[in-house]
């Protein structure tokens, strides 16, 4: 047995052991210590949280839109006055700095606020008179018990790209959350019930694998939403529609920032140290690649490297600009790609291996890391690295920065920086990417539009929260009526007569 705290499931309103044996570690990483341990769900674990959730679905369906509202309006209340205290958990498990843990939970607030109004988007429509005497009405329905698998990166904001609308629309949800950084989901569950949530209703299991694909083979969950990299979101969408799930799984990214010559060096510069390094790296809308015009690289790369140096790598509890890495097996991973870029030709500007910082040295640390002259056939171009290394690729111009984003594998978020309305309004018509920025480096939508990507960074058709959201967590009924006219003769509905 461990003396560390142990982390348990959170099923039908109350914590939950369950009957699986193994347990998780979970690091502090800017100690490189375990600070607690998580259970593992087994199958039969995952199996109880779903038929809970399935027993409570009967009546949170059919609970009223004006309760329901009340509900997410209370629980809006809560999560905002006590944003702190989640933060503080992010940071401890996660590793990104307070603000930085503040802005995630700012993020994911916008989607339970966005949750608050849906009453007013889940009206249907009605078509009058389509044939003599007959009306058609189209009515959104729930979907069930949906399945929500979260990444490590944003534990706290990309459940809230799902499970408001989930609720709100009346389905029953079950989190499996990573096991690298897991409290988040049990601290929200906690405050869902403070809230008024009925038990049941919002459920937390933990694990890997096997709670994962529980998840997608049980024939009771409705429908998956998945976040992480490509190669699991591939099999993620292919099991989970194999087993007839509704599945919306978005994967990996390798994000372009395009900067043409009029561009505002400065603003650009900024934007480029703000996108590549802030959460260290670890975010799939990070911009890992600064495809530069030839006249304007040395200049940018001054002004990037300049302000590269003021930042302060540390814990981010101390005011510092950059944590740690999640885990000592991903800094490794990351730090590698340093080596590979120079022995594939590119100059590494400023090595983050090894720095100093304001930390404990146990920490998983590697700090802003920047290269130029990155050959575009180097890994360290082609992969999704998730870490604080920023490349630099020198084109010659327009052309040949949207052929190199159109022709990579992924689409998931890019932006271009220029002063020209015509080339940026060409840039926003010709990408092939999913969410673009103008002179914006991380174009994120708000809550009321939706989030995803196009090519290998979504599988499914639905994308994330917004209008999108909507669609994806409820199910249209077309119903066709005809009411016979009292002419008719069949029916009378005057006043009963004494006869």
């Amino acid at each position: 047995m461990t003396d560390l705290p142990i982390l348990d499931h959170w099923i039908g309103g109350a914590a939950n052991p369950g009957t699986g044996t193994r347990l998780g570690d979970v690091y502090n990483p800017a100690l490189g210590t375990v600070q607690k341990h998580v259970r593992f769900a087994s199958a039969a674990d995952v199996d109880t949280a779903v038929s809970a959730a399935k027993k409570a679905y009967e009546e949170w369906s059919e609970t009223s839109l004006t309760r329901r509202t009340a509900v997410l309006f209370a629980f809006r209340e809560l999560l905002n006055a006590r944003k702190g205290e989640l933060a503080e958990i992010l940071t401890a498990e996660h590793g990104k700095v307070l603000s930085d843990a503040a802005g995630e939970i700012a993020r994911g607030l916008e989607v339970v606020e966005f949750a608050c109004g849906l009453s007013h988007l889940l009206k249907g429509t009605v078509s009058e008179q389509v044939s003599n005497g007959v009306d058609v009405t189209t009515l959104k329905q729930p979907l069930g018990v949906v399945g929500i698998i979260s990444p490590f990166n944003f534990p706290a904001m990309v459940p809230m790209w799902f499970f408001p609308i989930a609720i709100a629309a009346g389905n029953t949800v079950i989190i499996k959350p990573s096991e690298k950084d897991p409290t988040a989901s049990n601290w929200i569950a906690e405050l869902w019930a403070e809230a008024g949530l009925p038990d049941g209703v919002y459920n937390v299991v933990h694990g890997d694998k096997e709670a994962v694909d529980a998840l997608l083979d049980n024939p009771d969950v409705a429908s998956i939403s998945f976040v992480g990299s490509t190669p699991i979101a591939r099999y993620v969408y292919e099991r989970g529609t194999a087993a007839g799930k509704r599945v919306q799984a978005l994967g990996g990214a390798k994000n372009h920032m395009l900067v043409l010559p009029d561009a505002d060096l400065d603003l650009v510069a900024d934007s480029a140290v703000n996108a590549g390094f802030g959460s260290a790296g670890e975010r799939c809308m990070a911009i890992s690649v600064v495809l530069a015009v030839d006249s304007v690289a040395d200049t940018l790369i001054s002004k990037i490297t300049s302000r590269m140096a003021t930042l302060k790598t540390g814990d981010g509890t101390r005011g510092t600009d950059m944590g740690p890495l999640i885990t000592g097996a991903h800094r490794d991973k990351v730090a590698s790609y340093v080596d590979v870029a120079a022995a594939d030709g590119a100059e590494v500007v400023v090595d983050g291996r090894g720095i100093e910082v304001d930390g404990d040295p146990n920490g998983f640390w590697v700090g802003p890391t920047l290269v130029d002259r990155v050959p575009t056939t180097s890994t360290v171009y082609t992969e999704e690295i998730f870490g604080p290394v920023l490349s630099v690729v020198r084109v010659s111009g327009y052309e040949e920065g949207l052929e190199l984003i159109n022709s990579g594998q992924f689409g998931n978020g890019t932006a271009i920086f220029t002063n020209d309305g015509g080339a940026a309004r060409r840039f926003q018509r010709e990408v092939q990417v999913g969410m673009v920025g103008v002179n914006v480096p991380i174009p994120v939508p708000v809550a009321y539009h939706s989030f995803g990507g196009w090519k290998a960074s979504l599988f499914g058709d639905a994308k994330a929260y917004g209008p999108a959201g909507l669609d994806f967590f409820t199910r249209e009924k077309a119903v066709t009526t005809r009411w016979l006219d009292p002419s008719h003769g069949g029916i009378n509905l005057g006043f009963p007569q004494n006869s």
